[in-house]
């Protein structure tokens, strides 16, 4: 809950904004100034308070306690015009909180936190427990390192700039990634992935206390951490088993259930009858957490009790690399999407065409690794993407418009497999934005044609154009013209022309979105195909497409032709 506490007209104004966008989120105190403070840091989880942050300052003071368990603190002067993140920047979510903020009332967000300033993600921000002398590693990457990194497990980090695979010299920095139950050593953090699947099975009414000791107890003698833990696992008959639910809400994990027939097919080296009568399958602990690969770092054991009413395994899944495939839209940076921004910061390896990688350069984090390549790599960079996924990396691989229209997003999935996590990013594609540009073309069903042969026969091309002239369909068409292929934009106009009266709408718009744009509105007949390029997208309208005040509109329904005007 985030508490909202105001003092004067202008900032409740602004707290009755908040509360109004969030009012699942949101909390308004009301009162003198100091209570509302103290009862909102008491009760909430985050506050934005609508006040001086020298007020803040001397009203939280003596409620601080640590910065694990502090609410973050947002403050917004009375203007509106900074949201300025004053504690738990990173523990208390108040960095991401004033972004928010300033998203929401138009204001500027103030984040003085030293990493963040850098471009530098926190060590308490990638999402996994952390443990050692963050402060410490934290300035030595903001100094440039060196700082040594002991990945035990390869997961996907963002980048980190300074980082080194050698060995730490004595009394150096370092940090290491691991699902053993090791403590920290000096100048040292610990990032714990969630690797570890824990198998159980248990009998009706087995105690919470008897599964959760079994669990913990498998853990510490197998040297492994319980904050590596990613869930519990078992059969879909024991989904509401009391005893199971307990011990995964105490270890802060959800429990994932598989079908039994599905667990039966596990190979496990410890079968049994027993299960096999209960449930259906003559493996629980060991097969679920065995379902879906990895390594069996602890066999089948039976908990303490007489008689003994859980068991459970574990497995160390295989780390999986992430390729999350980006759109970057049509080039403005307004276009580029706030999710797109986001998997850029957090890949650790980008992939991409030379000129796309040279428009996003300056949002990627420092210590990001760039493998660029020119014209008509594809396959290669998606290769590469794949290649660099598989080795546990975060890989950001990016294409213009949406990466899955006529981009990147095609090739890298035919070369993926699933031993990796792939993320889909979508932007806004050239159609779309040429489509605004002109008006409403794409206002009743439409389709998207390439005239490049270049990967696709003409025959099959033609075929196309033909099925959407034949249909009535708006035509775009993208990779229209080149030096190399003049004679197939005249062609399919051509297609469209025994179909389409001559007076149909054409929108031609090159570099839509880009300091060179340029649009016109022409018609089927008097389109001259020598004045289209390859940065060109071609409309055509439909045989109900109009030209409306210089705007060129497909209406929604064809009712509307038969209305008078």
């Amino acid at each position: 809950m985030i508490g909202l506490i105001s003092a004067t007209a202008a900032g409740a104004a602004g707290a009755r904004r908040v509360a109004s966008a969030w009012p699942g989120r949101t909390r308004v105190y009301e009162g003198p100034v100091g209570d509302a403070v103290r009862r909102a840091f008491a009760e909430c989880e985050q506050l934005v308070c609508f006040l001086a942050t020298g007020a803040v300052v001397r009203l939280v003071a003596p409620l601080l306690a640590d910065k694990a368990t502090d609410p973050g603190i947002v403050c917004v002067d009375e203007g509106g015009r900074f949201a300025v993140s004053l504690v738990g920047g990173h523990g208390g979510g108040a960095n991401a909180l004033a972004h928010e903020v300033g998203d929401l009332l138009g204001a500027e967000p103030v984040v003085t936190t030293a990493t963040d300033a850098a471009g530098v993600p926190g060590l308490d921000t990638l999402g996994l427990p952390v443990e050692g002398d963050v402060a410490g590693v934290s300035r030595a990457l903001l100094d440039g390192g060196p700082v040594a990194l002991h990945a035990e497990l390869a997961w996907p980090l963002p980048p980190l700039p300074g980082l080194s695979p050698a060995p730490a010299a004595e009394g150096a920095y370092a940090i290491r990634v691991t699902d053993r139950a090791v403590g920290p050593a000096a100048r040292e953090v610990v990032l714990r992935p969630p690797s570890l699947v824990v198998g159980v099975g248990a009998s009706k009414g087995a105690p919470v206390d008897e599964v959760l000791g079994l669990v913990e107890d498998a853990l510490r003698d197998a040297g492994l951490s319980a904050k590596s833990v990613a869930e519990l696992a078992t059969v879909d008959a024991k989904a509401g088993e009391p005893g199971i639910l307990g011990a995964a809400e105490r270890l802060g994990v959800p429990v994932v259930t598989y079908p039994a027939a599905e667990l039966a097919e596990v190979a496990v080296p410890n079968p049994s009858d027993a299960p096999l009568a209960a449930v259906g399958t003559p493996s629980v602990a060991e097969a679920a957490a065995l379902v879906r690969g990895g390594e069996l770092l602890v066999p089948k054991r039976k908990s303490a009790a007489r008689p003994a009413t859980a068991t459970c395994a574990v497995v160390r899944r295989p780390a999986r690399g992430r390729l999350a495939v980006v759109g970057l839209g049509p080039g403005a940076r307004d276009l580029l999407t706030p999710r797109a921004k986001d998997e850029l910061r957090r890949a650790s390896v980008l992939v991409g065409l030379d000129q796309y990688v040279d428009q996003i350069r300056d949002l990627l984090r420092p210590g990001t690794r760039v493998l660029e390549s020119g014209l008509g790599a594809e396959e290669e960079r998606a290769r590469t993407a794949v290649a660099e996924a598989r080795r546990g990396q975060a890989v950001a691989l990016i294409g213009s418009g949406d990466a899955g229209v006529y981009a990147m997003a095609s090739p890298a999935l035919a070369e993926a497999s699933d031993d990796i996590d792939v993320v889909g990013v979508p932007g806004v594609t050239a159609a779309l934005a040429a489509a605004a540009i002109l008006g409403a073309p794409l206002g009743h069903d439409h389709v998207s044609i390439s005239l490049s042969d270049l990967h696709t026969p003409w025959e099959v091309i033609e075929r196309r154009v033909r099925a959407a002239a034949e249909a009535d369909l708006v035509v775009t068409f993208y990779n229209p013209r080149s030096r190399g292929r003049d004679w197939q934009l005249p062609k399919a106009l051509a297609i469209l022309a025994g179909h389409r009266e001559p007076a149909t709408p054409v929108g031609v718009v090159r570099n839509a979105s880009r300091p060179d744009e340029s649009s016109r509105i022409t018609t089927l007949a008097g389109l001259d195909p020598a004045t289209v390029d390859m940065m060109t997208v071609v409309t055509v309208g439909n045989t109900a497409t109009r030209e409306i005040a210089g705007r060129m509109v497909t209406p929604r329904g064809y009712r509307w032709q038969e209305e008078p005007r």
